[in-house]
C-alpha cells in the first residue's frame, strides 16, 4: 500500500510539472474533439481557443506544413502596377513545381478576368485579398459546354494546403434557363486536400462550388447559387457561412453530395450557417447519388426552404441509403413537421461527430487566417 501511495504521488507530481510547463510556454492545441458551441456568439472564441497559431503548435501539425510556413514568401499582384505581377496567373506561374514553401499571393483591389488553375504540384499557396470594401474579384464565364462542368470553374485548385482569404470568386456566365445545353458554370473547384477559405464569396448559379474531394474548411464565407450550388465528394465543414439561394425560377437545391457507398468517408457538415435568399421552395439537398451524407446543425433557415427540406430526386430506393440530418436548427425554414420521411432529426450523440474539427482532422493542418 505504501508503494502504491508513493507511485500515485509521483504521478501527481509529474502531472503538475507538465501543467506548469504548458502554462508557462503558452502552448495552444487544436483540440479536434472540442464541440462547436450551440451559441453563435461563442463560435469565434471556440475557434481562437482550438486553432492556435503556428508558433504554438509546431509539435502537433503536419511536419511538411510546419516547414512550409517558416519563412513564407509574399508576392503582390496589382493591376495598375506597383506589385510583383499584374495578373494572378503570372503570380501562380512563378511558383515552382514541387513547391514546399508557403507563397502568399496578395491580390490588390480590382476585377481579375482570368481562368486560374493551381496544379497539384504547387502546394502551400495562399490567395490573400485586400479586405473589407476592396476585396478583389476573380471572374470568368466558362461553362460546362465549353470545358465540362468541373473544369468550367474560374478557380481550380488541385494542390494541397491551399488557403484563400478575402476573395470573391465568380462565374459570370448567364443563369441557366433549362434550354441551353451545358449552361452549368462553376466558380470554384477545390480538389486538393487540407484547404481553408476565410471571408470569401463564391458567386454563381448552377454548380457554384465543386467541393470535389478531400478535406476542406469554410468559415465566414458566402456562397450563392440556384441548383446544386455545392456539389461533389469532399469531406468539408462549413462554419458560420451564408448560403444564398436565388429562387423564384424553377427548382432550387443547395447541396448535391456525391457519395455512392457507405464505405466512402465523405460528407458535408453545415454548422451555424444561414440559409437566405429568394423564393420559398428550395431544398437543402437532394440525392444526386445513392448515399449522400449531409448535415445541418445550429443553422438559421429562412422561409426560402421548402417545408419538405430534402429530395430523394425521385429515387425512392435511395431513401434507405441516404443520410440527410438536421440538429437544433432554427427559423421558419427549419420546422421538422413537414420534413420528408427519410430526413433524420439527430440526437446529441448522432450530431456530435459533425460538430468537431475531428470531422476534417483539423488538428493536423488547420491554421488561423494569415495577416499580411
Amino acid at each position: 500500500m505504501a508503494s502504491e501511495t508513493r507511485n500515485l504521488a509521483a504521478k501527481g507530481a509529474v502531472m503538475m510539472i507538465m501543467v506548469a510547463i504548458l502554462a508557462s510556454s503558452n502552448v495552444v492545441f487544436c483540440d479536434d474533439n472540442a464541440p462547436i458551441p450551440p451559441q453563435p456568439e461563442q463560435v469565434k472564441t471556440w475557434f481562437n481557443q482550438n486553432v492556435g497559431p503556428l508558433s504554438q503548435r509546431k509539435n502537433s501539425l503536419d511536419p511538411s506544413l510546419v516547414a512550409a510556413e517558416q519563412g513564407a514568401k509574399v508576392v503582390r499582384v496589382m493591376q495598375g502596377g506597383g506589385g510583383d505581377f499584374k495578373t494572378i496567373t503570372d503570380a501562380v506561374n512563378s511558383v515552382p513545381s514541387g513547391n514546399a514553401k508557403r507563397v502568399i499571393i496578395y491580390i490588390g483591389p480590382g476585377i481579375y478576368r482570368e481562368k486560374i488553375k493551381i496544379e497539384r504540384t504547387k502546394n502551400f499557396i495562399t490567395f490573400y485579398g485586400a479586405p473589407r470594401g476592396n476585396m478583389p474579384t476573380l471572374t470568368y464565364g466558362g461553362t460546362a459546354q465549353q470545358y465540362g462542368t468541373v473544369d468550367s470553374a474560374t478557380l481550380i485548385v488541385e494542390a494541397d494546403y491551399f488557403v484563400a482569404v478575402n476573395i470573391i470568386i465568380e462565374n459570370s456566365a448567364p443563369r441557366p434557363d433549362g434550354k441551353r445545353p451545358g449552361a452549368q458554370a462553376a466558380a470554384l473547384r477545390i480538389s486538393g486536400d487540407k484547404a481553408a477559405f476565410y471571408y470569401c464569396k463564391m458567386l454563381g448559379f448552377q454548380d457554384t462550388i465543386c467541393d470535389d474531394r478531400h478535406r476542406h474548411f469554410f468559415m465566414n464565407c458566402m456562397i450563392q447559387g440556384t441548383v446544386d450550388f455545392i456539389f461533389g465528394s469532399g469531406r468539408s465543414l462549413y462554419l458560420n457561412t451564408e448560403l444564398r439561394v436565388l429562387g423564384d425560377n424553377g427548382m432550387t437545391v443547395i447541396v448535391a453530395q456525391a457519395r455512392t457507398m457507405d464505405s466512402q468517408d465523405t460528407a458535408y457538415a453545415f454548422v451555424h450557417c444561414h440559409v437566405t435568399g429568394t423564393g420559398t421552395g428550395s431544398y437543402l439537398g437532394r440525392a444526386w447519388m445513392s448515399h449522400p451524407k449531409v448535415v445541418f446543425a445550429y443553422s438559421v433557415m429562412s422561409n426560402v426552404v421548402n417545408p419538405q427540406g430534402w429530395s430523394d430526386n425521385m429515387h425512392q430506393e435511395y431513401d434507405r441509403t441516404l443520410y440527410f440530418g438536421e440538429y437544433r436548427n432554427t427559423g421558419p425554414g427549419a420546422a421538422a413537421a413537414g420534413r420528408a420521411k427519410f430526413t433524420k432529426q439527430m440526437s446529441d450523440a448522432e450530431a456530435r461527430p459533425f460538430l468537431t474539427l475531428a470531422f476534417i482532422d483539423g488538428s493536423k493542418w488547420l491554421l488561423p487566417p494569415p495577416r499580411v
